[in-house]
């Protein structure tokens, strides 16, 4: 279980890989009305994660902060 907020991610760019601060993360494929139904995934001891409905491949990099992706702009504001 997540101990702080998990960020939703979108791969609107349609990108293989995307590189995030977490290893804790939603996915929902593309931005509405392209998304898929957002699933909850958790790498736990891996250093990646492949979304099963996508197949966007997440990768955690460190030194990027939770709020951060690379390539940017992956993080969906949930409040919008």
């Amino acid at each position: 279980m997540a101990a702080s907020l998990v960020p939703h991610l979108a791969n609107d760019q349609g990108v293989e890989k995307i590189y995030v601060g977490v290893s804790e993360l939603k996915c929902m494929g593309a931005r509405r009305p392209f998304d898929h139904p957002h699933v909850y995934l958790d790498m736990g001891g891996d250093s990646q994660i492949l979304c099963p409905y996508c197949s966007t491949l997440y990768i955690h990099d460190e030194r990027l902060h939770a709020d951060v992706t690379d390539p940017k702009g992956c993080v969906v504001d949930e409040v919008a």
